[in-house]
């Protein structure tokens, strides 16, 4: 095992997850190191493969859109064995050989988006245990080894307006484990013990709506700062006692991507639309609605009923909003029903900043708030995505947009390096892009997976299509690409 003295201070900062569990090859959570797609092996990756080239091995699954993750040698994934029953299977990652599986009853499940799968969020794991999150069985923690239970937290099944469903994935500190979920009715984040499930701290964050950006780590010269994106702002935390240290009021409206942390800045891209207009289209243009346009008390009280939301949600945000008692929400008024009065930036007919996507740095170790004093550059784009978060590397900005337009700036200043090139694959993009061995790989969820060249201004080295379709981000460990594409889990690995 190595210890952080053989890794470079860059790194320490970038990864920020090194514990006594954790080995510098493991890929411990969604998107790798403290969810910055960056993997710190040394070790040659495969640049061109397939479904029967260079593949190690391959494992059947059951449908599933979450990643894999790897620790301690071991690679853990989650899929649906049916359309009641989800697993959590454990692999030997050399080999391939399944070393368990564990199976659960899921109990009524909401209606998603035909895109989306039931089995939707990543496992994080150390080398003693797996932590899995599902939306009606709560947290959950099993024994890496044995796959034997350990501890579970029961919490409420979350609820999102829009049908893409649960999303978020525990992510992992040191001795912590970190779970954000930011829904429409019980937003809130908690860190436990990760050996006992003991909760730490925990915080109803009733100032956001629905967000899927996973919590990151920062490390200043003061402290260890727990770092999360959410509705109209970023807020940083004491990762020991949940105190807000900090907020900047710069996001706009909802945020699905994750932020990447380098040194003590936060880099975040983002792309969102009015959260009330996402309330309008669901509600009004429901089968229970009128589609004029607004929503009257009739209209809410059929949609919520429907979806089994507790009467008391629908009565606040009705009466909330409906300023001038005319028994309909419209206009402004939605935004006043649907948010938070002392947060109004996923509003939806706020004109103070027009544009609707766009980057920029954060810097961290701020006390109260710190919009104006620690935001370093922000710059306007039309090349973000809003589901696929950025890479930063090598003091570069990478972005991918849907369509495969692939767009570069300077970590610097924010200005662009590159203008919009296309990678050659004009597919739908739902992971994010990870790098190692000075390549970044870009999977489409047609299935086709660009490898492009970090050294040489991001030149394309090959396309790989593994012929299924891939929404979820891989992992890279130990000289592998770990690919779990709709139904298959590949380990792609040079063969010479």
């Amino acid at each position: 095992m190595r210890t952080t003295n053989s890794i470079t201070f860059c790194l320490l900062l970038l990864t920020a997850t090194s514990s006594a569990l954790l080995q510098a090859e493991d890929w411990p959570q969604f998107r790798g190191p403290n969810c910055t797609g960056i993997s710190a092996s040394k070790q040659p990756l495969a640049t061109t493969f397939s479904p029967t080239k260079n593949v190690a091995w391959v494992a059947n699954l059951g449908d599933g859109i979450g990643c894999p993750v790897v620790a301690a040698g071991r690679v853990f994934v989650s899929s649906m064995l049916d359309d009641k029953t989800v697993a959590l299977t454990g692999f030997d990652a050399t080999t391939g050989k399944q070393l368990w599986q564990r199976s659960w009853p899921t109990g009524a499940l909401v209606e998603i988006h035909k895109t989306n799968s039931q089995a939707a969020t990543t496992p994080c794991a150390d080398a003693e245990r797996v932590y899995f999150y599902f939306s009606t069985l709560g947290l959950i923690s099993v024994n890496a080894k044995t796959g034997a239970d350990e501890w579970a937290i029961k919490m409420p099944t979350p609820f999102f307006v829009f049908k893409w469903g649960a999303g978020m994935s525990p992510v992992l500190y040191e001795d912590k484990l970190i779970f954000c979920q930011d829904d429409d009715i019980y937003p809130g984040i908690m860190v436990v013990q990760s050996a006992t499930g003991k909760i730490i701290w925990k915080e109803a964050r009733d100032d956001m709506a629905v967000n899927y950006s996973h919590p990151v780590i920062v490390s200043t010269a003061k402290r260890i700062e727990l770092v999360v994106a959410g509705t109209g702002k970023v807020v940083g935390y004491d990762i020991e006692n949940g105190k807000r240290l900090w907020e900047s009021r710069t996001l706009l409206r909802n945020i699905k991507t994750t932020p990447v942390v380098s040194g003590n800045t936060i880099y975040i891209s983002l792309q969102s639309g009015g959260i009330a207009n996402q309330w309008l289209a669901s509600i009004d243009r429901a089968e229970t609605g009128n589609n004029d346009n607004r929503i009257d008390k009739a209209e809410i009280q059929a949609f919520v009923g429907a979806q089994k939301i507790p009467a008391a949600f629908y009565q606040r945000t009705f009466d909330r909003g409906d300023e001038n008692k005319d028994g309909f929400l419209e206009g402004a008024e939605l935004d006043k029903a649907f948010l938070h009065p002392d947060n109004m930036a996923g509003a939806s007919f706020d004109t103070e900043d027009a544009a609707d996507e766009y980057i920029l740095a954060i810097q961290a170790g701020g006390d109260g708030d710190v919009t104006d004093t620690h935001t370093q550059w922000k710059t306007n784009t039309k090349y973000t995505d809003h589901i696929v978060s950025p890479l930063v590397y090598d003091g570069r900005m990478l972005l991918i947009k849907g369509g495969g337009i692939s767009t570069v700036y300077s970590l610097k200043q924010g200005k662009q390096l590159r203008g919009a090139k296309r990678i050659q694959n004009s597919s739908e993009y739902f992971a994010s892009p990870i790098a190692g061995d000075n390549k970044v790989y870009i999977a489409g969820e047609n299935g086709v997976i660009v490898v492009l060249d970090a050294a040489n201004n991001f030149k394309i080295l090959a396309k790989n299509d593994m012929q299924d379709s891939i929404l979820g981000t891989p992992a890279i460990a130990d000289g592998s690409i770990f690919i779990r594409t709709r139904s298959k889990l590949y380990c792609i690995r040079p063969s010479n």
